[in-house]
């Protein structure tokens, strides 16, 4: 396995994919149908702001997306939202993305959704793709390094505490956990050498 920074052109749909299979169960009921969510992702996906897992025989394991000032892997605009669900459709999804987008961190460098193939997972795939994005986060310069987990991810949590993150704070979704599937956000944080 090989953990590099960008996202090749040719591995853009399976990237898509994990993207849905991690996220798809909380983002369903506002992206889907799939087959649009996927359109979606690969319409705005920035090969500039992720990492990738790729196996020596070239299958794609893992990725792990960024924010920075100047965007973010898998965000998007209104117009992205609107060129695939239409107007209507697009009004509606950005009111709800809205409530789940978090800002860009100053101070902290901030994680945008880790993705590690289902088969691929206890294999050390998000644990390189935390310490690359750790040593992007150094080279850049940020001091800490930020992301969020929900509460239903316990197994995902468990990693980060094992990589030394911890709990900074939490968010409710209150009635909207019924849209999103989860009901809380908790924010953790790890600080860099």
């Amino acid at each position: 396995m090989h953990v590099s920074l960008g996202l090749p052109e040719h591995l853009k749909s399976q990237a898509a994919d994990l993207y849905w299979q991690a996220f798809g169960g909380k983002l369903g009921r506002v992206m889907g149908p799939e087959a649009r969510a996927h359109a979606f992702l690969l319409r705005v996906m920035r090969a500039d702001h992720c990492f990738c897992a790729v196996a020596d025989d070239g299958r794609l394991l893992g990725i792990a997306g960024f924010k920075s000032p100047q965007g973010s892997f898998a965000g998007g605009e209104a117009q992205d939202v609107q060129a695939i669900y239409g107007r209507i459709g697009a009004a509606w999804r950005c009111r709800l993305l809205g409530l789940l987008q978090s800002d860009t961190d100053n101070h902290r460098f901030l994680i945008d959704g880790i993705c590690v193939a289902r088969d691929e997972r206890s294999r050390g795939v998000g644990s390189a793709l935390l310490a690359a994005l750790m040593a992007e986060a150094v080279a850049r310069g940020y001091p800490a390094i930020r992301l969020e987990v929900i509460d239903t991810n316990i197994r995902a949590r468990a990693l980060y505490e094992r990589l030394g993150f911890a709990a900074f704070g939490s968010e409710t979704l209150g009635p909207l956990r019924h849209v999103f599937g989860f009901s809380r956000a908790v924010t953790m944080v790890r600080s860099l050498p």
